[in-house]
């Protein structure tokens, strides 16, 4: 059974067809950022998000990290999950799973040492799934995701293997080493961006090779 397929930096309607039409599950759209590639207006993500037909998830990368903040930003994106990007306080999981029930919550980590093997482990309850990425969220310019770059997969493994909560895998998949990393790592899911574009479009060609490489 291969991994489920988000695709992300989603920044069309048309984008969201191209995606669907070769297997996507969920798609991802990307609000504000302080760096990286695939923010939109908030409007074309709520615009992008009524056009995606069940069952395909949408979900709505945030990096905002205050409650009301987060809950405001989901209520007018129209999404059925929230991928937090950035790192929130604990709190912060309870207060959204009240305000809004059917909500799916994915945290995202930037793996980058071994702390985040008890990062995972310390967000696992609150959440629906972790999502694994190359991000380097102490940098000067903060790099919340979008890097394009892989991380070691041998602690994405681990994380994979003892969280207790679904995974995906980003950071640097393309065509070349997704087998590979689907191997060593066993992820939910596979989350992808720039490898399955050209000069920032969605590329539909390269988006059909590398689902052929999973398949």
């Amino acid at each position: 059974m291969r991994p489920r397929l988000k695709i992300c930096c989603i920044a069309s309607v048309e984008e969201a067809r191209i995606a669907i039409a070769a297997g996507a599950d969920a798609v991802g759209l990307v609000a504000e950022m302080p760096s990286g590639p695939g923010p939109i207006a908030d409007a074309l993500i709520a615009e992008i998000a009524a056009s995606v037909p069940p069952p395909v998830s949408r979900f709505l990368l945030t990096s905002r990290t205050d409650t009301a903040g987060i809950i405001a930003h989901v209520q007018a994106a129209r999404v059925d999950t929230v991928q937090l990007v950035d790192a929130v306080a604990m709190a912060v999981y309870g207060v959204l799973r009240q305000a809004l029930p059917a909500l799916r919550i994915v945290q995202v980590l930037h793996v980058e040492s071994e702390q985040s093997l008890a990062d995972a482990q310390r967000v696992a309850p609150e959440v629906d799934a972790i999502l694994l990425d190359s991000g380097r969220p102490n940098a000067v310019v903060r790099e919340l995701g979008g890097t394009g770059r892989t991380h070691d997969w041998r602690l994405s493994r681990r994380i994979a293997r003892t969280c207790g909560r679904p995974v995906f895998l980003a950071g640097g998949l393309n065509e070349n080493n997704i087998a590979d990393a689907i191997s060593q790592v066993r992820p939910y899911g596979l989350d992808l961006c720039s490898s399955v574009r050209t000069d920032g479009r969605l590329d539909a060609d390269k988006l059909a090779r590398l689902v052929a490489a999973i398949a």
